[in-house]
């Protein structure tokens, strides 16, 4: 251990405005965040993005959670993505933003959360567990990708 103390660490909600401490966690994701992106994500409804940060206002976790609402089902929060700094694993940083988050799926009126993972991800789902998740076997996550409008020939149509 090399005396990160996650007890010293403050959760931070951001909000609209919050782009610019957004961009400065790009570390934490798996690309660069752009402002622009930042600024489109913190403004829509039913997005949320929390940061966990050190006692130097760094950046060390975040979480990111959307509602969505079904018809029938009503509205439940998909916790979208979870990273924490590689120095500060293992030290209850992704738990408390995990709870965090749950905290405010309940304050939102969602009925659960749900998120995805590799199955052989074991960090990740004893992460899951110890928050309270229940691992549900056999589930498959099928995905569809889009090229970006106007990756098509020249008049507009994509192959």
């Amino acid at each position: 251990m090399d005396g990160h103390d996650a007890s010293k660490i403050t959760l931070r909600r951001l909000s609209e405005g919050d782009e610019d401490r957004l961009v400065a966690a790009s570390p934490l994701f798996d690309g660069p965040v752009t402002p622009e992106l930042a600024r489109l994500f913190l403004r829509r409804p039913g997005h949320h993005l929390l940061l966990a940060e050190n006692d130097g206002g760094t950046a060390v976790g975040f979480v990111s959670g959307v509602e969505t609402t079904h018809p029938d089902k009503g509205t439940e929060m998909f916790l979208y993505e979870l990273g924490v700094d590689e120095s500060w694993r293992r030290r209850g940083v992704a738990s408390r933003l995990i709870g965090a988050l749950a905290d405010i799926a309940r304050e939102r009126g969602c009925y659960g959360m749900w998120t995805g993972t590799e199955s052989d991800n074991d960090a990740a789902l004893a992460t899951y567990r110890a928050t309270g998740a229940d691992i549900e076997p056999g589930t498959t996550i099928v995905v569809y990708r889009f090229r970006p409008q106007g990756a098509g020939d020249a008049e507009g149509r994509v192959e």
